[in-house]
């Protein structure tokens, strides 16, 4: 039994669901803009996408006095204190989780690929929680709970964009109000558009990354201290992601393989960390061969990198031939749900 992010225990009755878990997430356009720093400033607004590669997490009664935890690692500690695990720890001491309960998570991609991994785990363990106790969650508190986590539990200078897609899934707009206020809604894209992106869209691993915390801690401080350059690279982000959402929506997709080029311009720009040399030549690589524009997915120096192709074969070959693997996907439209077994 499991859970589009958790798996639920054998007690629930539910009927089965054939959908999968939370799923990791491609920022389409206005990330950066996601973290308190700035929209508790500004006020933020971002494009995301959920793609179908999942986190699962499954809860089981053990009959024990202590809790069984697996993981990249396995822990088995007789108190929640004890857990080395941040997120779990933080997550089994909210919830006042007794004793006796194993966890395992699995992950169809690992962590530090740039993906958002983290945010969808907290996710995913949220929502097997609530469906161990056999509680309702909504999508929204589930998404506010896992940012309270990481933002405000563990001071992880990370934003809301990676929680929020994953418990939402779709092509999804946000906007992150100044208040802590988030607004989600699906863009308004049509079916034509979303099977070109698909097509065309192009995920290519480029080596892992360092963990998202490290390379946005310098954003956020320039941000907190109200740096003019950070903030007015964050305002044309914004800016560029709303031209991007009115592209998709418009059905222009060459016009958005442009802007993102111009997008990954402004994100490269913000922090010296956010690329390599390796990362430009393939990037220089993929514009050689006809793509119009591309990004690196997530914190930056890794990861993975995302390119608009309108010839998706010679891009392939072009990728190939520096020896990069390529992940292929389709968006996800459910996020976090439950999985059961009967």
């Amino acid at each position: 039994m499991c859970i589009r992010d958790g798996v639920v225990p054998r007690r629930v009755r539910s009927p089965p669901l054939t959908t999968p878990p939370p799923p990791p997430r491609l920022p389409i356009g206005g990330g950066g803009t996601h973290l308190p720093s700035y929209y508790r400033r500004k006020g933020g607004r971002l494009v995301s996408a959920a793609i179908n590669r999942y986190v699962y997490i499954s809860i089981n009664t053990t009959f024990t006095d202590d809790y069984l935890l697996k993981y990249s690692t396995i822990e088995r500690v007789a108190t929640t204190a004890e857990i080395d695990h941040d997120i779990l720890r933080t997550a089994l001491e909210l919830h006042k989780m007794a004793p006796g309960i194993e966890i395992v998570s699995m992950a169809d991609i690992p962590a530090g690929t740039g993906l958002g991994s983290s945010g969808s785990f907290t996710v995913g363990l949220l929502r097997a929680l609530y469906a161990h106790r056999l509680q309702p969650v909504l999508t929204d508190e589930l998404a506010e709970q896992a940012c309270a986590i990481e933002i405000d539990h563990l001071k992880e200078p990370v934003g809301k964009q990676d929680q929020y897609i994953a418990a939402y899934g779709g092509v999804t707009s946000f906007a992150f109000h100044p208040d802590d206020r988030v607004d989600a809604a699906r863009l308004e894209v049509s079916d034509d558009t979303l099977s070109e992106l698909e097509e065309h869209l192009l995920l290519f691993f480029t080596g892992y990354s360092r963990a998202a915390s490290q390379m946005l801690a310098d954003q956020d401080r320039r941000s907190t201290e109200a740096d003019e350059a950070m903030l007015a690279n964050l305002d044309h982000t914004m800016a560029l992601g709303d031209e991007i959402a009115n592209a998709l929506i418009a059905g222009d997709t060459e016009a958005f393989g442009e802007l993102m080029h111009e997008h990954w311009e402004a994100k490269r720009a913000r922090t010296s960390g956010m690329s390599n040399p390796d990362i430009d030549r393939y990037y220089a690589v993929a514009r050689s061969a006809g793509a119009l524009g591309g990004k690196v997915v997530g914190a930056g120096a890794g990861g993975f990198l995302l390119v608009y192709a309108p010839e998706p074969t010679k891009v392939r070959r072009a990728m190939k031939a520096e020896g990069l693997d390529e992940l292929r996907f389709r968006f996800d439209h459910l996020g976090s749900t439950v999985l059961t077994a009967q």
